[in-house]
């Protein structure tokens, strides 16, 4: 619908007309048992700038019945359309509206979601509101910068629990009246209702008392680690209100773990939504705790940044965004007690790769991304919004000082609370603590597109001291398509000489050096006439955002030591610069496969590890030459096998393995120790089959063909529960017969029926790398339902979609000429349009890529 589509003039149009005070909105969901639609009633208290104007109020609903604006009864079949209640010329100083809607429950994760768990089948609730979803709940100015307070009332089933963002009161008659919020935006409102299991603590300290709550399904109360979660916290809590001197906004802390979720969580104030993944049902590797904590941070984090104080306008998305991932990943390396001090070094692995990866795409944007209206925002939730923007504030810290970024955060939080800011508010603040001219190093970071490339250039006498050392930069060109025009940055980097020890066989930093790099060549005079290290990596400690090359003697000495390195995060910038090169066509992906195996065995961080492993499989199944990809995949495999029988019993190591192993099991012997290891009759001494690990196996004895509908139903049989469902779905799709394809592909894209978990579960199973012929007839089908789905769903189960039936695997020039011809003749939707255009440039990557290995192969 068009009126969906809410355009950055009409918000500032908007903004200039009118300020909000307050709504009262009143929820019957007394019903949501059953499901349907619920009655809202919504009561908005706004002035208004200039007499007789005329506005309007954002709404998805199925029906309006009642519209009353001032006392005066408006007609819905006059006013309301395209998801917008229109608000005549009849508006003068104050003014009361008063809107009487049925609205839909979704199963979607947009608006007031519905799930029905299969273990109770009793229904849980909860909403999820970014970008702009209250309106599917209940009228409301939909954009970030008409704070309000909210006030609201919910009507619910007997013996149910209703959270929102003030404490929770008691009910009386089921009704449960919640306090007005503080001036909040709408997106950050939320309401969680239903049977829900709860555990409670409180955060104390100096005076301050803040309750916290953890919530999840019953279902999953026996696995809820609530001391870790409330430990996590609490040390958050700590960390935080130091450094931003300013104390917890709001009135308690709840943390809900919800299902069906499409992110990880969700900044609502007081009241943050959660993925239940994140409740363990089975052993996970450290990774997935740090991982959790990071998630845990983040939202808390936005307590301060994005909720205290919010964008003006979602241009500064990434901002909120950026600034979380940050200050979790500096709190987890810096606060007292934390479990993960090395979480720098996960953040160069993963978020940064993710980064880079974006930042090479067509698709590419300045940080500080020009969004012209919700469609640009949707689908603007990236790489760069958070890692590349995160990472450039690291750089940003590096360049100004910690101390002094935090003290011009602190100001900004002082002079803004409840407020709505644009960059430059922050900027100046922290131009004030640092003395720094920021607007040229603005313009460089924030508002242009591309990564820069760092090499070091070393010269060397014949007894190996250095004679000159210097730093080059370059921008390459942007990709195709991209808009914008390279550029060289000011970088603050750390150049770190490594050296092999004698006694422990360990590459150990001996020297480091801090500096500005700028331009095209900048000399670094104080390492002439030293001894040349065994490695020089620049950006060590990895303070800036750039791609970073090894001359030629530090790549022999990595390639036969990466492993080596003493510490965890120089190790992760080697890996991550091999990876770089492996999909830029730079380093053959046989050679990328030899690395790895040369130096996993000896790296320690599990996080790195199965990175490792997930980057691996990517490359033999999509950059590797396909005449060499069956070879390299069963070298690969018989590792993962030896590996996984080495390992130390019980640890995360071996866990990884097994997993990675299960990823890639494909000779009949590998798959019947699968087979075995899920009926009891092989085993691997200290790993325990626990319920997902089973589900693993079984997916991919299902995609092999070794597993039917009869044992996917006796595995489900085993795990009747909402993931147990979810894994059965993969594995049903997963099947390598057409029968079972056509079967996943009706339910996704014939019918609209799946929610959006088992959707994107189905997609997951349906399209598997050794299934090229079976899933080729495909493509051609993608293309001819892609713009009608676009059109005929919710955003969030168009994208998922719209990306992941993409035929990537079918890497060829003809996918590229399809896609082509596609998007000359569809024209598609600016939003669709980047999707697609995103997948097409993994195919011509992957193209590349291919070609290169297939040359490396050639020339040995």
């Amino acid at each position: 619908m068009p009126g969906t589509n809410l355009t950055r003039e009409e918000a500032q149009q908007r903004a200039k007309l009118l300020s909000v005070d307050s709504y009262e909105i009143d929820l019957d969901l007394s019903g949501a048992q059953e499901g349907g639609t619920y009655r809202s009633v919504t009561t908005v208290r706004f002035d208004v700038a200039e007499k007789d104007a005329t506005s309007f109020i954002d709404l998805v609903a199925p029906v309006v019945h009642e519209v009353t604006l001032n006392g005066d009864a408006l007609d819905p079949a006059e006013v309301f359309a395209d998801s917008r209640i229109a608000l005549p010329g009849l508006l003068q100083g104050r003014n009361v509206l008063r809107v009487v809607a049925d609205c839909a429950y979704t199963n979607t994760g947009e608006g007031l979601h519905r799930f029905v768990d299969p273990v109770d089948e009793q229904a849980y609730l909860y909403t999820q509101f970014e970008v702009p979803d209250a309106r599917r709940v209940f009228a409301s100015f939909e954009q970030p910068d008409l704070k309000a307070t909210f006030r609201f009332t919910v009507k619910a089933p007997e013996g149910w629990t209703v959270v929102s963002n003030s404490p929770t009161p008691e009910p009386k008659d089921n009704v449960w009246a919640f306090e007005p919020t503080p001036r909040i935006s709408s997106y950050i409102t939320a309401l969680i209702v239903g049977p829900y299991h709860s555990v409670h603590s409180v955060y104390e300290k100096d005076g301050q008392s803040v309750p916290l709550g953890i919530y999840c399904r019953p279902s999953l109360a026996e696995f809820l680690d609530s001391d870790a979660i409330f430990e996590v916290t609490r040390q958050g809590f700590d960390w935080f209100q130091e450094k931003f001197d300013y104390a917890y906004p709001f009135t308690k802390y709840d943390q809900l773990f919800v299902p069906e979720f499409n992110a990880g969580a969700m900044e609502n104030a007081g009241a943050v939504t959660i993925r239940d993944q994140y409740v363990f049902r089975s052993k996970v590797t450290d990774a997935a705790y740090e991982v959790r904590a990071e998630t845990i941070l983040h939202e808390l984090a936005h307590m301060w940044f994005g909720d205290l104080v919010t964008m003006e306008w979602w241009n500064d998305l990434w901002l909120n965004e950026s600034f979380a991932t940050y200050t979790s990943i500096a709190c987890q390396a810096a606060a007292p007690g934390s479990k993960w001090p090395q979480s720098w070094t996960t953040f160069a692995n993963s978020m940064k790769t993710w980064a880079y990866r974006q930042d090479q795409l067509p698709s590419t944007h300045p940080i500080m991304a020009d969004i012209r209206d919700l469609d640009d925002v949707l689908v603007n939730f990236d790489g760069i919004t958070y890692a590349k923007g995160a990472s450039v504030l690291k750089q940003l810290v590096a360049y100004v000082g910690e101390d002094e970024f935090f003290q011009g955060v602190q100001a900004y939080f002082k002079r803004h609370a409840f407020g709505n800011t644009r960059l430059s508010d922050l900027l100046g603040a922290l131009e004030e603590t640092s003395g720094r001219d920021l607007r040229t190093w603005s313009g460089k970071w924030l508002e242009t597109a591309g990564i820069n490339i760092l090499r070091p250039e070393v010269e060397t006498d014949g007894d190996g001291v250095i004679t000159s050392f210097a730093v080059r930069q370059e921008a390459p060109a942007l990709p195709a398509g991209a808009q914008g025009e390279p550029v060289l940055r000011p970088h603050r980097i750390a150049i770190g000489l490594y050296d092999l020890d004698g006694a422990s066989g360990k590459l150990v930093r001996t020297d480091r050096i801090e500096l500005d790099v700028d331009g095209e060549l900048t000399a670094v005079p104080q390492l002439a006439g030293t001894r040349r290290p065994a490695v020089v990596l620049l950006n060590d400690d990895d303070l800036s955002y750039a791609k970073v090359r090894l001359d030629e003697a530090s790549l022999r000495t990595v390639t036969d030591h990466l492993g080596d390195f003493e510490a965890s995060l120089p190790r992760a910038l080697c890996w991550a610069s091999a990876w770089d090169m492996t999909r830029d066509g730079e380093l053959a992906t046989r050679d990328y496969l030899a690395l790895v195996l040369s130096g996993i065995a000896k790296e320690s961080d599990i996080g790195v590890v199965q990175s490792l492993h997930r980057q691996v499989k990517l490359a033999l199944d999509l950059y590797a030459d396909p005449a060499a990809r069956e070879g390299l995949l069963a070298r690969w495999t018989d590792a993962t096998l030896t590996h996984l029988r080495a390992a130390e019993p019980g640890s995360d190591h071996q866990l990884a393995w097994a997993r990675a192993f299960a990823a890639t099991a494909r000779t009949p012997e590998q798959l019947d120790l699968l087979a075995g290891l899920l009926d009891g009759t092989q085993g691997v001494d200290g790993l325990a089959v626990d319920t997902d690990l089973r589900w693993a196996f079984v997916q991919r004895l299902a995609a092999t063909g070794r597993y039917g509908e009869a044992e996917i139903a006796g595995e489900y049989e085993r795990d009747r529960t909402a993931a147990g469902e979810r894994h059965a779905a993969t594995a049903r799709a997963s099947r390598p017969t057409a029968e079972a394809k056509a079967e996943a592909w009706a339910s996704v894209v014939e019918s609209d029926k799946l929610p959006n978990a088992v959707q994107e579960a189905v997609i997951g199973g349906f399209v598997q790398t050794d299934q090229r012929e079976l899933l080729a007839p495909y493509a051609d089908r993608y293309f001819e339902v892609l713009k009608d789905v676009w059109g005929s769903r919710s955003h969030e189960m168009a994208q998922q979609i719209a990306t992941g039936l993409y035929p990537a695997v079918q890497v060829s020039e003809e996918t590229l000429a399809r896609t082509d011809a596609w998007l000359a003749a569809a024209e598609p939707s600016a939003a669709l349009r980047r999707l697609v255009s995103e997948s097409r440039a993994g195919v011509e990557r992957a193209l590349r890529a291919q070609a290169a290995d297939a040359a490396d192969a050639a020339q040995a």
